[in-house]
């Protein structure tokens, strides 16, 4: 026998270390089982892929963020939304909220209770 040093994030160390003692073996035994069977099939043991644009797409594009951009779409067509200026928008990073940004709040908080 003879000693293998490699680096893994720690969270993935534990994850494995877990799922190998489900499993029944060491991680020294599973990773004996992974060289064994690149040496087998003479390549890795598993298919190595660049995600499609679809598979990007579907990453970035969670139900929840589809639900969120369905619901803002909705809104936009019913006239609930409001448009401000870069130069107002710059004066919101500083806490400056136009006038007209709490009016439009307000009426809709009321909107909404009715």
């Amino acid at each position: 026998m003879t000693n293998v040093t490699i680096r893994v994030d720690p969270d993935i160390k534990t994850d494995a270390e877990t799922l190998f003692s489900k499993l029944g073996i060491s991680m020294s035994g599973a990773v004996n089982l992974f060289f064994r069977q690149a040496i087998r099939l003479q390549s890795i043991p598993f298919e190595i892929k660049a995600k499609t644009p679809e598979e990007e797409y579907n990453d970035y594009f969670t139900p929840d963020v589809v639900k969120n951009i369905l619901e803002s779409a909705e809104q936009f067509k019913r006239g609930e939304y409001i448009t401000f200026s870069l130069d107002e928008l710059i004066a919101m990073e500083d806490g400056d909220i136009p006038q007209r940004a709490i009016d439009f709040l307000e009426s809709h908080k009321k909107a909404g209770n009715q």
